[in-house]
């Protein structure tokens, strides 16, 4: 069977017009969920922030994102060419497909384009978007106008709903319904019609609830709220009285299927209405036969539509929040599982043309269309639920890789009022470009959102108040009234450097849980008032600092960055290069792969920095005549982000073996396990390490007998140093 086209490759035969397929993607999740078993809480006036209470579930908790005030660097950098395009695109271009469906006057406005066309089959999705950037950016810096514009545009939607109720052509069966086209692609649906005769009205649906509940939890608009529980009441209309059977044939269709986080949104909505329907209605999108397996850990994602499901799972563990239901929580645990590493590319991504591949399959799918954007949006968003209810430092490390090399490199640094200017795929073959703009499409979306939300996984804090986990070491400010902390973070983070945490207000016991680092193998040192602190860290995990803290106290964290490589899960002589947490890529227009050798430059210490050299710049290298430079730079330079690993002959230093560099059943030749084994104190343990070697070679065939003594006499020969 040939592979479903790409939405990129239609919407370019389209030239323009609605002709690629969407991408499932959900949009910040409120603050708090209600508690399993208890009704949540009514609605605050407009004005205030409202959220719910967070449910029994999670041991941790975030902070609401208007606590956490970003300090100066890259992250701001993007997150403030993103805040220009908020402020400046015009509101009623966002509602002019609404308005149109709704037959209200466009007051002349034009769609956005791209996927948000007059005659789109997604149109309305990017309106949703536009809401929660706006709900983000209005939370962040709590500008008046932004917060207009918010309230006007929440407002025209209300107009549009009323409208459709009222004299909508064809009336929709509910009067909670709103969208930007007729009821029609959700009747058919019904009836099992396929993509791209429809495309995927939950997805659109989702949007833009989604869209308006941050607009209600994020700024206080108690309207917004309003629409939001009358569209609920109308999904619940649709789908509460189907079969089970239909609904799954439905969310097994491919595109037409896709309902991005309607179960996520649905529950939120419960959570603030208190309303079972909503509930209920949550319930209607298991997608059984995929949650069933991932419950039972079974790995069946080979060949589905990446992003359409991973929204799925985000939504299961709220669910699981109100239903204490186990297989929801399991689903979602284990799915995580199956992407994060399995189908991991070393930026974070994951997907080749928007497809799941075989688990491991890395090597064997590098091109010009992997690692979707939304993708990578989703997969944080389930990383960072995931913690709320399990600590595990694993989603941490895993939220800062795709945060620091997929989101932060996914905005041009170039600014823009009329594009989001953000990518779609993000290729990972040897020699590819980003492409950037993406007005209308669903990475254009959440591209909007990923930018105006950098702080919300900064800081977490356990359940009780008694602990604050540092997660991310981006400069920031913390503002934690209930506690009576202010904490200022100090950081040029991504770039190396020492961290420092000063309390600038507050005082009382605290637990202080410093996330080490699975990458910071060089060490990790913590001073509190300039005196260092004794315990161990462990990279992978956290470090807890228990003490009565006062105003004036620093921490102060070192952490080096290491020259270091991964290895691609099916053919480990494909390989990235970091620079601590930082995707370092060679940049090159060749399009094959670049190969490197690194081995003949080691000295005992073992280190790559021993082959790579600086280039001059920050976080810059050479080797081989090519630059190495930081991913997160958002340019138009065509990039290698893996490169061939090529080490044929044993050689230390200036001494060849002549003998072949054999490899193992698993990939890895002589010289990558014994490089494994560095730093060798002395060249006498690196001599003997080497016999060792070499007689395990030669007794699993790899080595002859004459091989392995010219191997242990060339490194008896080598004068390697320190």
């Amino acid at each position: 069977m040939s592979r479903p086209p790409t939405r990129r490759r239609l919407l370019r035969l389209a030239a323009g017009t609605a002709a690629a397929a969407p991408l499932a993607h959900a949009a910040t999740t409120p603050a708090h969920a209600a508690p399993t078993g208890t009704a949540p809480t009514a609605a605050p006036v407009q004005g205030a922030a409202p959220s719910a209470p967070a449910p029994p579930t999670w041991s941790v908790r975030p902070f609401a994102l208007d606590q956490v005030t970003l300090g100066e660097g890259e992250f701001r950098h993007k997150r403030d060419l993103m805040l220009d395009y908020a402020r400046t695109y015009p509101a009623d271009r966002i509602l002019a497909v609404f308005r149109a469906n709704a037959g209200l006057d466009t007051r002349g406005a034009r769609p956005p384009g791209g996927w948000e066309t007059s005659d789109g089959n997604l149109r309305g999705h990017y309106g949703g978007h536009f809401l929660t950037l706006i709900a983000q950016a209005y939370a962040d810096t709590r500008e008046a106008a932004l917060r207009t514009k918010l309230d006007h545009l929440v407002g025209a939607l209300g107009e549009c709903q009323a409208a459709l109720a009222e004299h909508g052509s064809p009336k929709p069966s509910h009067p909670g319904y709103l969208a930007a086209y007729p009821e029609t692609q959700f009747i058919l649906l019904e009836s099992y019609t396929t993509y791209p005769t429809i495309w995927a009205p939950y997805y659109t649906c989702h949007k833009i609830m989604r869209g308006l509940l941050d607009a209600h939890t994020l700024a206080g608009n108690a309207q917004a709220l309003e629409i939001a529980s009358k569209m609920g009441d109308w999904v619940h209309s649709r789908l509460g009285h189907l079969p089970k059977a239909q609904l799954e044939r439905m969310w097994s269709i491919y595109i037409a299927g896709e309902y991005g986080g309607m179960n996520e949104v649905m529950a939120d909505l419960y959570a603030l209405t208190g309303r079972e329907e909503h509930l209920a209605a949550a319930r209607c999108f298991d997608n059984t036969a995929l949650l069933n397996a991932c419950a039972e850990d079974r790995d069946i994602l080979n060949g589905r539509h990446a992003n359409q499901h991973i929204p799925q799972f985000t939504g299961y563990l709220r669910l699981f929040d109100h239903t204490g239901e186990p297989t929801y929580a399991a689903a979602a645990r284990n799915f995580w599982g199956m992407v994060a590493g399995p189908r991991m590319y070393s930026l974070g991504g994951t997907g080749q043309g928007e497809m799941f591949r075989a688990r491991g399959a890395i090597a064997a799918t590098l091109d010009d269309k992997n690692a979707e954007t939304c993708a990578t949006y989703n997969m944080l968003k389930l990383s960072r639920q995931l913690f709320f209810r399990e600590p595990d430092p694993a989603y941490m490390d895993y939220y800062e890789r795709g945060l620091t090399n997929h989101i932060l490199a996914s905005r041009r640094d170039a600014p823009s009022t009329n594009s989001p200017e953000v990518t779609y795929f993000v290729g990972m073959g040897p020699g590819v470009v980003r492409e950037y703009g993406n007005t209308g499409t669903c990475c254009g979306g959440t591209g909007m959102e990923n930018h105006t939300k950098y702080q919300d996984s900064v800081y977490f804090r356990s359940a009780d108040g008694s602990a604050l986990y540092v997660n991310l070491y981006l400069a920031s400010t913390l503002r934690w009234p209930q506690r009576g902390f202010v904490i200022e973070q100090a950081s040029d983070y991504p770039a190396e450097g020492v961290r420092t945490l000063t309390f600038r207000e507050g005082s009382g016991r605290l637990d202080l849980r410093l996330r080490v680092p699975s990458w910071a193998t060089g060490g990790f040192t913590v001073t509190v008032n300039g005196v260092r602190e004794r315990a161990e860290a462990e990279p992978g995990s956290y470090l807890t600092l228990s003490r009565r803290w006062r105003r004036g106290d620093r921490v102060r964290i070192s952490a080096p960055y290491r020259l270091r490589i991964e290895r691609a899960l099916d053919d480990p002589a494909v390989q990235s290069v970091f620079h601590g947490p930082v995707l370092l890529v060679a940049q090159s227009p060749e399009q094959g792969f670049r190969t490197f050798s690194f081995y003949k430059d080691f000295t005992l210490r073992g280190e790559l920095s021993d082959a790579l050299r600086p280039e001059g710049r920050p976080m810059h290298f050479t080797t081989h005549g090519l630059t190495l430079a930081p991913f997160f730079i958002g340019n138009d330079t065509r990039y290698h982000a893996y490169f061939r690993r090529a080490e044929p002959v044993v050689v230390f230093g200036a001494v060849d073996s002549g003998v072949p560099n054999r490899a193992r059943g698993d990939g890895l030749t002589f010289l990558d396990v014994l490089w494994e084994q560095a730093p060798f104190p002395t060249p006498g343990r690196f001599v003997r390490a080497v016999r060792v070697l070499a007689d395990s070679w030669l007794a699993e065939g790899l080595f002859t007998g004459e091989e392995r003594d010219r191997v242990v006499a060339a490194a008896v020969r080598a004068d390697l140093r320190h």
